[in-house]
């Protein structure tokens, strides 16, 4: 039999992360347990790290991909080399406390959401004071999906377990079943043409629309470097900065109703606006995100018509998240 939880890494160039990461995969109490390390073309020895420090009692498979596929693609091929219930997508800069995956697993299998589609956890980032990097994810009237907690000193806050809108891809555990059912195409857990970031909270949406919960468990503790923060724009490489302005826009014209548009105008015009203003001025090597929306403008609304043909649960179920950062476990299910 199969374990019934994968564990997968998608590496390029994070061999320095890697012994970390999969000596805290090691310690994990849940078992039987799988691990897919996903390698997309590292210019390091990431493969050989990653087999070197290879859990000892877990069954490991090592996908050399030969091209950077991004978080998406290097997932999605995980994905499809496993067929366990369920699946943890963990980043390289992350270290999952012990019971980590146990805690996760347990809140899933006991809710009384009906359909408990993914759990997430509480994540730190690493130094003294204890500082929160992220409690599941929020959504706001501007279409921003933000890290709850995202920053703050951590004085307990956000200790309950609650219903969120998603979490993180650093460190959710996902059913299988749940993002079988979400998949626009078979096998595919996360969109490619995200390629790396905000690819988890494309999925989330997808899940909302179809009627799957995503629980926050605040005793699953996990440690995550997090480089990538809006405050850390201006140092960060271009490509970054135009995956991340490209894929808002991805999020939108996927899932974003007539409706909604109308009553989150006000606030997603000014963010367009204050986008567009600060690539023209200070951040131009940016400029190709918009012309890549526009040469895929056929494909993309191909996409978008898919998915607004296969959503089940009512809009409302999806609305809220635009008003609520969190539901009491159960409701809403």
């Amino acid at each position: 039999m199969s374990a019934p939880v994968t564990v997968a890494i998608v590496t390029h160039d994070d061999a320095a992360d890697l012994p970390a990461c999969l000596a805290a995969v090691a310690r994990q109490t849940q078992r039987p347990l799988e691990l897919v390390v996903a390698d997309c073309a590292s210019r390091d020895d990431s493969l050989a790290m990653a087999r070197r420090h290879a859990p000892s009692g877990v069954e490991t498979r090592l996908l050399e991909l030969g091209e950077n596929l991004g978080f998406s693609g290097g997932m999605n091929a995980a994905f499809r080399a496993s067929r366990a219930p369920w699946f943890l997508t963990l980043n390289a800069d992350a270290e999952l406390a012990p019971d980590y995956l146990e805690r996760l697993l347990a809140r899933l299998v006991s809710s009384a959401a009906a359909r408990p589609g993914a759990a997430t956890g509480r994540l730190l980032r690493p130094g003294a004071p204890p500082t929160l990097d992220a409690c599941g994810f929020r959504l706001t009237r501007a279409w921003r999906h933000l890290d709850r907690g995202s920053g703050q000193a951590d004085r307990g806050q956000l200790g309950r377990a609650e219903r969120v809108f998603g979490g993180t891809g650093a460190a959710t555990l996902w059913s299988r079943a749940a993002a079988e059912d979400a998949a626009v195409e078979p096998g595919e857990l996360f969109d490619p043409r995200f390629h790396t970031y905000r690819e988890d909270a494309e999925l989330c949406f997808r899940l909302a629309e179809r009627g799957w919960a995503v629980l926050y468990e605040p005793a699953a503790r996990a440690l995550h470097r997090r480089r990538v923060l809006p405050e850390r724009r201006r140092a960060l490489p271009a490509f970054v900065n135009q995956a991340s302005l490209r894929n808002r826009y991805l999020l939108r014209i996927y899932h974003q109703t007539g409706a909604n548009l109308l009553r989150t105008l006000p606030w997603t015009l000014a963010r367009d606006l204050g986008a567009l203003a600060w690539v023209l001025a200070l951040e131009r090597r940016s400029l190709p995100a918009y012309a890549w929306l526009w040469r895929h403008r056929r494909e993309l609304w191909a996409r978008r018509r898919r998915l607004q043909a296969r959503k089940s649960a009512p809009a409302s179920d999806l609305e809220r998240w635009f008003s609520t950062d969190a539901l009491p476990l159960g409701e809403g299910s």
